[in-house]
């Protein structure tokens, strides 16, 4: 629990509420909450979201074995939802570790039918099933048993209605908080065999606070009060509008009339007069998290003219990518564009993570003595940079002295999902390679279409984010296996997927591992599986900055800034929460 506290404190000391007065009306009754969170969402079943959005509305519609709360004074912690505690495992001989969970009496479906322990562990199963395909099917790797090419293979058992019995592989620090994750919340066996299931209203059978009343698609969800919530009593909240758009102009509008409480997005070019105008409703909040440009690892950036094959190809490929990023002035995208006090992020782990001395993890990465990280982003270092950068790409690439561009480099797209802030920031990465010769056209697309384009691996370059799932940089390091769904990047696919060219040598921390030559399964699935086997607290997180090391030597990932958590929200609303890991919660509030 301390780590947990340090973690949160670490988030929320980045920025904190901005303070004093208020220009906005408003029509809160108390009634009914009016918010916007993002457009319609790409999908709200437990188990296959994988979106922010769409996770903090599963913790509205669901409830699992603990839940983030928000104690009496002002703090976040980990505590029991559906479970009567959360217990501490007991080791056994061979190193599994076995809880056993009682749940509370008189758990019910919305629909009125008993929730079982036999829920949770079908649930479980079909997330982590090779058949179900989720994109955080990994996340069920710790649970002993899981095999992902297979289902139902979990050690989870029902040993009666009531008592739910889960043997884990090893120790995990983190396993509390995952059992707060969407991915781990219960369905029922009989409802999801309709695959359309959590696309209407009708059909969505769920167990948490709120039940959907109504949807109008890519317009309104509307949530009700669910009276067959364990907890219904403690709900001060009957119904939660949330409204779909990722217009930020359709949303400021709609909160300076009052018609919403809160709203997720906010024009770039409003953010400083909304600073001054709206000092106690403009908020911004730590959160752990980075804003980053994502490489396909598959697409040939090589000129025409270019004669390297294999693994010398790919090495070209990754300095090309590392050279590229070193074009982008990361102060000026927050100072100027983004605006919200983020922070220049020279590595993929963002800030906030912790290593177990309490030193942050990416100040510890890369290895640099005069910088932290992979990057230097201080603004000393923007024209060194944009040097550098120039005389890698020199390498393969022909320069025109006279217009100092190059002029083979094949024409990239850069894709992102439509909003100001993505735009904005989508026209300063085009401008700044075309300063070097670099054609750029930009693509948007709508959120959900968005995320399944750049998960099929439909993209050259795109804008990407990823926001911490629980404590523990692991989560920033192992959605990047070759079987993960939210390997966007499509490390060991494709084209890449037989390129052996990776170096993994462990022997140094007491394993027998030294691959030379190998593949990405052969090297960095097999290090992130390590990893989730080491109990040593110290090794585990030396292997860590090892993976990040690995992950960051392809160039396809490429840091911006570590995110700030922006939101507008009416001073009228009280009760309200959020956690570093971005969720909203509204069940508590009242005016």
């Amino acid at each position: 629990m301390k780590k947990l506290l340090a973690f949160l404190l670490a988030a929320v000391m980045l920025l904190g509420l901005v303070s004093c007065g208020s220009a906005s009306k408003s029509n809160f009754t108390g009634s009914s909450l009016a918010v916007c969170l993002a457009s319609e969402p790409d999908t709200i079943d437990p188990a296959l979201n994988s979106a922010v959005d769409g996770a903090t509305l599963l913790c509205h519609f669901f409830s699992g074995l603990a839940k983030w709360s928000q104690n009496a004074k002002g703090d976040l912690e980990i505590v029991p939802d559906c479970a009567v505690s959360l217990p501490e495992g007991v080791v056994n001989a061979d190193g599994t570790v076995t809880y056993t969970y009682t749940l509370k009496d008189g758990l019910k479906w919305s629909d009125g039918q008993p929730l079982t322990a036999g829920d949770f562990a079908f649930a479980w199963n079909r997330a982590a099933s090779a058949s179900t395909g989720a994109d955080y099917g990994y996340m069920f790797e710790v649970v002993d048993g899981y095999n992902e090419e297979a289902d139902n293979t979990l050690n989870v058992k029902a040993t009666d209605d009531k008592t739910l019995v889960v043997t884990l592989a090893n120790t995990v620090a983190y396993w509390n908080e995952l059992l707060a994750f969407p991915t781990y919340f219960p369905v029922r066996a009989d409802v999801v065999a309709n695959e359309s299931w959590a696309t209407e209203a009708a059909t969505y059978v769920c167990n948490g606070p709120y039940t959907i009343s109504a949807w109008d698609h890519n317009s309104l969800i509307t949530a009700t009060k669910n009276e067959n919530y364990h907890d219904a009593a403690s709900i001060t909240m009957p119904e939660i509008k949330f409204y779909l758009s990722d217009d930020a102009n359709n949303m400021l509008t709609n909160f300076k009339n009052g018609d919403w409480q809160l709203i997720d997005d906010v024009p770039t070019n409003e953010i400083a007069s909304l600073k001054s105008q709206y000092k106690n409703e403009f908020v911004v909040a730590g959160q752990i998290g980075t804003y980053y440009v994502c490489w396909n690892v598959n697409e040939d950036i090589l000129p025409a003219s270019c004669t390297l094959t294999g693994a010398e190809a790919e090495a070209a490929r990754a300095e090309i990518r590392e050279a590229v990023g070193l074009l982008y002035d990361r102060n000026y995208i927050c100072e100027a564009i983004a605006q919200g006090g983020q922070v220049p992020a020279s590595s993929f782990v963002a800030m906030g993570m912790t290593n177990p001395d309490g030193t942050q993890f990416y100040k510890t990465a890369g290895g640099n003595k005069d910088f932290d990280g992979y990057y230097d982003v201080s603004t000393k270092a923007v024209e060194s940079n944009y040097a550098k950068a120039v005389e890698v790409l020199k390498k393969y690439y022909t320069f025109d002295e006279a217009t100092q561009k190059f002029t083979d480099f094949p024409s990239l797209t850069y894709l992102y999902n439509t909003s100001e802030g993505h735009k904005a920031i989508g026209e300063y990465l085009q401008s700044a390679m075309a300063a070097v010769g670099i054609n750029v056209q930009l693509e948007n697309q709508e959120w959900a279409t968005f995320l399944n384009t750049r998960k099929d691996g439909n993209f050259s370059i795109a804008r990407n984010g990823w926001v911490a799932d629980y404590n523990d940089p692991i989560c920033f390091l192992d959605m990047w296996t070759t079987s993960s769904g939210n390997n966007d990047v499509q490390y060991g696919k494709g084209a890449h997927k037989d390129l052996a060219m990776y170096n993994l040598d462990l022997t140094s921390l007491g394993y027998s591992i030294n691959v030379k030559g190998g593949t990405w399964a052969e090297t960095y699935d097999v290090l992130i599986s390590t990893i989730k086997s080491c109990t040593d607290n110290t090794v585990r997180y030396q292997l860590m900055h090892i993976a990040e090391d690995m992950l960051m030597s392809t160039g396809c990932i490429v840091p911006l800034y570590f995110y700030t958590d922006l939101y507008m929200i009416d001073s009228n609303v009280k009760g309200f929460y959020s956690n570093p890991l971005g969720y909203k919660y509204f069940m508590y509030t009242h005016k």
